[in-house]
């Protein structure tokens, strides 16, 4: 490729527009003289860190030259690692993905590199560059595509990971990417693995994959345990104490049961991820671990038991969540969809926890709760708000909440939530009673009708 105009003309013309030796521009930009004058000479090639001296001395923004350094020093060559990496990292500090992606599409046909990129995409996954650690993921993977190495199943997991998002058909397309490599992680990650992938399927109510992955994960993590094969580079390795896995795989086989309203079989499941007899000599960690099965265990309880029809723990479920903040949200979504299927007045308590009715992220006394899970829980919140205010001839509450969860709904593609919300919006618009509000719900349904037919 014939470059019109280098690095090196820009700099010379710098030089004379500005009347300034060698010796002046040294001393300005802290570059050694001889190294400047054997760069302008083209006797040594220039460096990422002479450049971004260079770059300053000239008075310039930061990267102000990348383009040309791609196209000079690496699209008709092999570079060496040494100069490489540090561009690729340099470009990453500076939030110049496009760069990255330009210089990787250079030289990714070299499978040498693989194992460099692989190790800098390690790297900056650590520091949270996650953006700049993509491209080279997905140059790793498709450089080691037909080699099934420990590199490609890792790089589809962090593909995967860094991928998610409020999209759920972009979170459905990614997971059942990653589904494939899954079972080729090492051990550890693929405890992390069948964990994720459990997280987006449960939130995209896919109940079948999420019962097959939960078996997976109980399975292998409990072999994990048994066995003693847990080394402390493993330990450091999963993202939580191996004794979670096992009782979330209890925990989400119970959820699984409650989705399909196996309610006795459910509360089967609480039994198993109440019971920690198995754990021998529980480390400070295990045992916070512990202490959160056994809360989850109590509220759903009460929650299984509530749905099951036996409106008669509502009393004490409400008690459970009056002292423990985290089970609000979730406890609130139960009570709601009870509130429909059962015909109970809830008016009280929706006037009390009035706040928790706006999204905010959940944690648990072990982590933050999945994102993607409880987007899902809360657009199904709108929309049981939604029918419980209808369903009371509150029509501007309901069409409030309705609208709300139409909203979020399609900001994060949820197909399931849209449906909820359309058949509501359909009962709403024939409706004698709902004066005006019947009328707008007759418009919005025809916009989302459209929205549906012509998908963007």
């Amino acid at each position: 490729m014939k470059i019109n105009t280098t690095i090196r003309d820009y700099f010379e013309d710098y030089l004379k527009s500005k009347h300034m030796t060698l010796h002046q521009f040294s001393q300005l930009s802290g570059i050694n003289s001889g190294t400047l004058s054997s760069t302008l000479s083209g006797q040594r090639p220039i460096g990422v860190q002479q450049l971004d001296r260079l770059t300053e001395g000239m008075g310039l923004n930061e990267g102000h030259f990348y383009d040309l350094y791609i196209v000079e020093s690496f699209a008709n060559a092999n570079p060496d690692w040494r100069r490489l990496g540090p561009f690729l990292y340099r470009c990453a500090e500076l939030n110049k993905v496009e760069n990255i992606k330009e210089t990787l599409s250079l030289v990714m046909d070299n499978l040498s590199y693989s194992p460099h990129l692989f190790d800098l995409a390690e790297q900056l996954f650590s520091e949270e560059k996650l953006e700049a650690a993509r491209p080279l993921y997905h140059s790793v993977a498709e450089s080691e595509k037909l080699q099934h190495s420990e590199r490609l199943a890792l790089s589809q997991y962090r593909l995967f990971t860094i991928g998610l998002s409020n999209d759920q058909q972009n979170n459905q397309s990614l997971a059942n990417q990653f589904e494939l490599f899954v079972d080729r992680l090492d051990e550890p990650y693929q405890l992390d693995g069948l964990n994720d992938l459990i997280n987006v399927f449960g939130s995209l109510r896919r109940w079948d994959k999420v019962e097959i992955l939960a078996e997976q994960l109980r399975k292998k993590a409990t072999i994990q345990y048994e066995f003693k094969k847990i080394s402390r580079e493993t330990e450091t390795r999963t993202k939580k104490q191996v004794i979670f896995y096992v009782l979330y795989a209890y925990l989400v086989l119970g959820e699984v049961c409650f989705n399909n309203k196996e309610y006795e079989e459910g509360l089967e499941y609480i039994l198993l991820y109440k019971d920690h007899s198995w754990v021998k000599n529980p480390s400070d960690e295990e045992i916070r671990v512990i202490r959160q099965f056994e809360e989850w265990a109590e509220g759903n309880y009460y929650l299984y038991q509530l749905m099951s029809g036996k409106t008669d723990v509502l009393p004490s479920y409400l008690n459970y969540i009056s002292e423990r903040e985290n089970e609000v949200f979730p406890a609130l979504c139960a009570i709601v969809s009870a509130a429909n299927q059962f015909k109970i007045n809830i008016h009280s308590i929706l006037e009390q926890y009035d706040s928790y009715f706006t999204y905010r992220e959940q944690v648990s006394h072990i982590g933050k709760i999945n994102e993607q899970y409880t987007s899902d829980q809360y657009g199904s919140l709108l929309a049981g708000l939604g029918t419980y205010y209808l369903t009371n001839k509150n029509y501007d509450k309901g069409m409030e909440y309705l609208q709300r969860g139409l909203e979020f709904a399609m900001n994060n593609g949820n197909k399931d939530a849209m449906l909820d919300c359309l058949g509501l919006f359909g009962e709403l618009r024939d409706s004698p009673n709902g004066e005006g509000n019947s009328t707008k719900a007759a418009i919005l349904l025809e916009k989302i009708s459209e929205r549906f037919s012509h998908p963007s």
